[in-house]
């Protein structure tokens, strides 16, 4: 399936957080706090070049922000790109 976001909104892929701590502990998905990290899969065409958004970034934004949606069995949000926090730069 494609979805395409429509105005300043951006479709992101949710990157799931570590499943084991440092130590070799696991931690059960019931207990893990909602991811905040996230790749840009499409921008919609409101989102204009100035936010210095593009597709393929790696972001971190608010908590308890955006529409969960599944698409092909994987998680991802519908964010308003004000809820963008900050790009991750590796």
């Amino acid at each position: 399936m494609t979805l395409e976001p429509m105005g300043e909104r951006a479709l992101v892929r949710i990157e799931e957080p570590e499943m084991k701590t440092a130590s070799g502990i696991y931690i059960p998905s019931t207990a893990q706090e909602k991811p905040q990290q996230g790749v840009v899969v499409a921008l919609g065409n409101e989102v204009d070049e100035e936010s210095g958004l593009k597709v393929g970034d790696k972001i971190l934004f608010a908590k308890y922000s955006g529409t969960e949606i599944k698409l092909d069995g994987v998680d991802h949000l519908v964010l308003d790109v004000s809820d963008i926090l900050a790009k991750i730069l590796d």
